[in-house]
């Protein structure tokens, strides 16, 4: 679905990503993992439009250079951004609706299914966002993206700030997304949630792929252990 070639980004004159190249087949989870500062933000944003960049994304064959973030969109790629940047003074629903602007006869549908995977949204659809703990933010913020219809979620630190409690949620739901039929690229510092989930992953390290492989084989892989594992 996508493919990133020699990718080159960065703000101003201070370069962040350094010839990347990563693919994301139809279907998958794909992690990519790495310490804060490491780039996989600025990947995300350049992926939907955000910030201009140097290099290749396709996305079904389709090159995404200069194409407006609000297009992108409407293609199928939805982000999450990292801090929720969810809207505090509006209700549940209200926050849900502005994520699905899109949306035409299905809205209704897609706020069931938001309702149907995190059902503690359904009973605070009329509280303001900004009253809401951390982990249901987040849910929030995901719900939001997926009233897009996606066909690609982007997910930037969605454990971030998060409860033990509350990020077991949060990966259980981004497995339910995927076995729905929405393709995912998690960027995330919590190594060994990512990585158990996820069919394929990449290790960044300032700015550049230095491991890819299987979620399985990243997290049996020795360097992995040593800088993200502790062990």
């Amino acid at each position: 679905m996508l493919d990133i070639q020699n990718l080159n980004a960065g703000y101003g004159e201070m370069p962040v990503l350094r010839a990347i190249n990563l693919t994301i087949g139809d279907g998958e989870i794909v992690s990519v993992v790495g310490s804060n500062g490491a780039g996989k933000s600025t990947m995300l944003k350049a992926i939907s439009g955000i910030i201009k960049y140097n290099g290749s994304i396709t996305w079904k064959s389709e090159s995404l250079q200069d194409v407006k973030a609000h297009t992108i969109v409407k293609k199928g790629i939805v982000h999450v951004p990292e801090g929720r940047k969810i809207f505090p003074d509006m209700t549940v629903v209200e926050n849900l609706m502005m994520g699905g602007y899109l949306c035409q006869k299905d809205c209704q549908q897609n706020l069931d299914k938001v309702f149907a995977l995190f059902p503690k949204l359904a009973q605070r659809r009329t509280q303001l966002g900004g009253t809401m703990s951390g982990g249901e933010q987040q849910m929030l913020a995901i719900g939001r993206g997926l009233m897009g219809n996606p066909k690609l979620l982007l997910l930037d630190e969605p454990s971030l700030g998060l409860s033990p409690l509350f990020t077991e949620v949060v990966f259980g739901a981004i497995r339910t997304i995927n076995s729905n039929g929405v393709t995912v690229l998690l960027v995330e510092q919590n190594v060994y949630q990512s990585l158990n989930i996820s069919h394929r992953g990449y290790v960044i390290e300032t700015g550049r792929i230095v491991l890819t492989g299987t979620g399985e084989e990243l997290l049996n892989n020795q360097e992995v252990k040593r800088a993200f594992l502790g062990m």
